[in-house]
């Protein structure tokens, strides 16, 4: 199985950073795949509500403003899932962050045969450094978009300054658990 780590966080040693690495060995240790996307390191504008508001997304199910959101796009359909891991900024996702999940939501939200998103697990993750707070409105704004995709929410974990080393270990926990094969239901 082929999982997506997505950080947005212009900072590579930082708390965001040490969340993504937890992601990582997670869902390593479970037996599968995993794949770090840095969203800050590829050129993913915001979109631009093309045309009457709406371009090639609403018809196509793809955006037509040219940049690295098309191959992520690709990416995000093949996956068998996705931890989604950002730093808060002003109670919200960071910049990159929110750009990619607009443009992800204006191509999936709307696909007439359903969001080929659908059902596919997300761990979402929202890191507060400086003074930690803000998590709870960014893990709703988070949660929200995976229900406009029809994404599974696997988990949603706030995580801090002060709460970083367990919060950790849980989110590699999470991750893991999110990888791992489905075990049989005990209820029939």
């Amino acid at each position: 199985m082929q999982f997506l780590v997505i950080s947005s966080s212009p900072n590579i040693d930082g708390l965001t950073a040490a969340c993504a690495q937890a992601a990582l060995a997670g869902i390593r240790q479970s037996g599968s795949q995993a794949q770090e996307i840095r969203l800050n390191d590829l050129n993913i504008g915001m979109c631009e509500a093309c045309g009457n508001g709406w371009g090639t997304c609403l018809n196509e199910n793809r955006c037509q403003v040219l940049d690295d959101f098309q191959s992520l796009h690709a990416l995000t359909l093949q996956a068998d899932g996705i931890a989604l891991i950002t730093p808060v900024y002003w109670g919200e996702m960071s910049e990159s962050a929110k750009a990619f999940t607009d443009r992800l939501r204006r191509c999936e939200a709307n696909n007439r045969q359903g969001s080929r998103l659908a059902g596919k697990p997300v761990l979402v993750v929202a890191a507060a450094g400086g003074s930690g707070n803000g998590t709870v409105t960014c893990l709703l704004s988070m949660e929200r978009w995976a229900q406009h995709v029809k994404a599974r929410v696997f988990d949603l974990i706030a995580v801090n300054r002060w709460s970083r080393d367990y919060k950790l270990e849980t989110i590699r926990a999470a991750a893991l658990a999110m990888a791992a094969p489905p075990k049989e239901s005990l209820e029939d």
